[in-house]
């Protein structure tokens, strides 16, 4: 039978065992075999699968070649089992299980020797493994000693860390200290620096000394929180006002002293005089000062650096002002000397012009002189202010009083152009900043010009149109105007010299004003002038046109109008303004209603709350009256078109005009019925048996208006030409009277069609349509 294998449970367990078994386990997972050992293990595994039978149980074959023995018989014999007589079946049992402890102990000897070893080993490795334990308890405790150790040591580091920061904080908060303290210590050092007898501008800590000052200053104003702060503030400032007293002083001391030095070289000098005569720009009082501005330069440069700050933008400008001061004392006579001889010698224009040139002259110099002492200020034009308008001055004093008494237009429209154009838009631009300084002046002198020149404007419009009084040779239409084609015929071609001797004075004081006007004043200022210059000349020449036609013919009236109004519309097209003027009057027209209601007690004084109240009723209501004097024009021209066609279209074919209506009026009173018995018998009888109507009649009108289109239109065609030189003109004013009377003519041939017979309309010879029409339209 074979046996049964003892279970793992009956196995000795150890700590050894599982401690080996995790080691093995862990040798596997963190050293795998290969596949090469893995193959190895394989073939041997193999060759020892099969261990063949021990010796003694091995028996050969005999020699008769019989079969062999079994092993386990041989085995049993050997024992002697087989010799055992078996009588019954307990010795067999017995027997059987003898036999089957041999075979066991036979078989698991071997396991047993095996687990032997192990158990022998596993002793082993347990004490390999507790003096392991043993070592490793010795490690732990050593690894948790270190671990002591290096805590304390770590707080240690920590500690000193620590401490070193704190001593770096401490450092630090000392030295802020102490550099917070410094801005308050440098007071006793810049004291004693400033008050001591040997400090003054020209020594080399005196600028160093000034910006630690300001330093300290800036500092404490910004730090107000400091203990005592306001003390040394004030303390500071004191020491500053003092240096900067130093630093007025010096330049002060150094200007004037250069003044000194000039004025003695021009006393000392023979040719004193000709230094003042030949102009300002003599180098003498510049070379001097120019030295100055050498000596100068490093402070002033200091001064325009801190310039930001108002303690220093104050003594800059007290600087300028001393320079100003210095300056003008030197060149004013020399200015006003040359000023005054240009008044003696030259006109106002010419005084104007070279006045301008000869104070921009000045000016320019003077700025380069300035730009020597303070560079960084030369750009501020207001800097140069003390010294330039003093001597702008004496050129506005001279000219103020000339230009007061100057009546001339053409004169002051001359000004006009000198300073707006030659002065103030070419030699200033051209000259650039160096002489902005004059600007503010030079408006001023032509803003006075301006209120002159409209002034003046205004008095001619008024006394040379709205009240000119025309003589007889002012209104001789029209043999002025013949006169004039007379010379112009013996003139040489292209001369239109003339051309404005033939226009009426007013009308040539208009437009002469208004061409002048233009580009000299400001076009509001324009405008209005030009509406009441336009105005006036309109009425100017409607009043002339009626004294005309008294004197010489409605007609000559009516085209002396028609062509200066024309004119008068062309002269004025180019300017380039509205000629449309707002009026505001105050209008009290309303109040003696409401005073009358309040009297009557229909209304209270007091009653505020209602429209009557006394605000309401005393305040006057604004009236806006918009007077637009070219449209005015227009309006008058066309008129006075109109008329003059209606004359023209009256003295040709009054005749045929008369007698169509009076044959209307006839046929409407027929139709209407209400004129009684007489009446009705007189219409009942034919038109051309009327007397008004007869072919006779008829006949005549028709040749009276035949000759008045032979005889009075060339001559009234003349008279057109005389008047209106440009034919289109002619064509457009004659065109309305050719198709007034063409229509005249079609109203009366369609008349004579409906009531005469064939023969008495050519006894009538009406002259047909197209020959009337060719014949107008050779008179053009």
């Amino acid at each position: 039978m074979a046996t049964t294998p003892a279970p793992a449970s009956a196995l000795p367990k150890s700590g050894a065992v599982s401690k080996g078994y995790n080691f093995a386990s862990t040798w596997e997972q963190n050293a795998p075999l290969t596949e090469q050992q893995k193959a190895a293990i394989a073939a041997l595994s193999h060759a020892v699968a099969e261990r063949p039978f021990p010796a003694n149980l091995e028996k050969s074959s005999g020699k008769d070649g019989g079969a062999a023995v079994p092993e386990k018989e041989s085995a049993l014999e050997e024992a002697g089992a087989m010799d055992a007589v078996l009588v019954n079946t307990h010795q067999f049992y017995k027997w059987f299980a003898e036999l089957e402890s041999a075979m066991k102990s036979e078989t698991e000897e071997k396991y047993r020797l095996y687990e032997n070893t192990l158990e022998e080993r596993v002793n082993t490795c347990d004490g390999i493994l507790k003096q392991v334990d043993d070592t490793l308890n010795l490690f732990e405790e050593l690894q948790s000693l270190h671990s002591s150790v290096a805590t304390k040591t770590k707080t240690l580091h920590d500690a000193c860390d620590q401490l070193l920061v704190e001593k770096q904080r401490l450092i630090e908060f000392a030295e802020a200290l102490r550099s917070r303290l410094n801005y308050f210590d440098e007071l006793e050092n810049v004291s004693s620096s400033f008050y001591s007898q040997n400090m003054s501008i020209g020594n080399e800590q005196f600028l160093p000394l000034l910006k630690r000052l300001d330093d300290c200053i800036s500092y404490v104003e910004n730090n107000p929180q400091y203990a005592e702060s306001a003390v040394y503030l004030v303390k500071f400032r004191q020491l500053q006002s003092r240096a900067l007293g130093m630093i007025r002083s010096h330049v002060l001391s150094i200007l004037k002293g250069a003044s000194s030095q000039v004025q003695a070289a021009i006393r000392g000098s023979d040719s004193g005089k000709n230094i003042v005569t030949e102009g300002i720009e003599a180098s003498l009082i510049y070379v001097r000062f120019k030295a100055a501005a050498s000596e100068l330069k490093p402070i002033l440069g200091e001064i325009e650096s801190r310039s930001s700050r108002k303690e220093y933008a104050q003594i800059l400008s007290e600087c300028h002002n001393l320079f100003c001061e210095q300056r003008l004392y030197l060149v004013r006579g020399m200015v006003q000397q040359r000023i005054s001889e240009f008044a003696r010698k030259e006109a106002l224009p010419s005084l104007t012009r070279s006045g301008c040139a000869y104070l921009m002259e000045a000016c320019q110099f003077e700025h380069q002189l300035f730009a020597h002492f303070f560079p960084s200020s030369a750009a501020d034009v207001s800097s140069m202010a003390p010294l330039m308008e003093p001597l702008c001055t004496y050129l506005y004093d001279t000219l103020r009083p000339r230009l007061i008494y100057e009546g001339n237009i053409d004169s002051l429209c001359e000004l006009v152009d000198i300073l707006k154009v030659e002065v103030l838009g070419e030699q200033l631009s051209r000259r650039g900043e160096s002489v902005a300084s004059l600007r503010p002046i030079l408006q001023r002198i032509l803003a006075d010009v301006h209120e002159r020149l409209a002034f003046c404007a205004r008095t001619h419009i008024r006394e040379e149109i709205a009240n000119f009084r025309p003589t007889d040779e002012d209104l001789d239409y029209p043999g002025k105007l013949e006169r004039s084609v007379d010379t112009s015929s013996s003139a040489t071609v292209g001369d239109n010299s003339d051309v404005y001797l033939t226009w009426y004075r007013p009308l040539e004081k208009t437009v002469s004003c208004l061409s002048k006007l233009y580009r000299c004043l400001e076009p509001s200022v324009f405008t209005g002038l030009a509406q009441d210059a336009v105005e006036v000349c309109s009425t100017s020449l409607q009043s002339a046109s009626k004294v005309i036609s008294k004197k010489a013919t409605p007609m000559d009236g009516q085209l002396f109008l028609i062509k200066h109004l024309l004119i008068l519309r062309e002269q004025i097209a180019p300017f380039d303004i509205e000629f449309s003027v707002t009026h505001k009057e105050l209008d009290f027209s309303h109040l003696l209603d409401h005073l009358r209601r309040i009297l009557r007690g229909q209304v209270s004084l007091f009653d505020w709350s209602r429209s009557t109240s006394l605000a309401r009723t005393f305040s006057p209501r604004v009236l806006e009256n918009q007077i637009d004097a070219r449209k005015e024009l227009e309006k008058s021209l066309k008129a006075t078109c109109e008329e003059f066609i209606m004359s023209i279209t009256k003295l040709v074919v009054d005749p045929m005009l008369s007698f169509v209506t009076k044959v209307t009026a006839v046929k409407v009173a027929l139709s209407s019925g209400s004129q009684g018995q007489k009446l009705d018998s007189v219409l009942a009888k034919p038109l051309k048996t009327q007397a008004f109507a007869s072919p006779d009649k008829v006949a005549e009108l028709v040749q009276k208006v035949a000759t008045a289109i032979q005889e009075d239109l060339p001559k009234v065609m003349t008279k057109m030409r005389l008047y209106l030189q440009n034919p289109s003109t002619r064509m457009i004013l004659f065109k309305p009277i050719k198709t007034n009377i063409v229509e005249a003519h079609i109203q009366l041939q369609s008349l004579l069609k409906s009531e005469y017979s064939t023969e008495e309309m050519q006894s009538i010879s009406m002259l047909p349509i197209p020959d009337l029409q060719s014949q107008l339209d050779s008179l053009l």
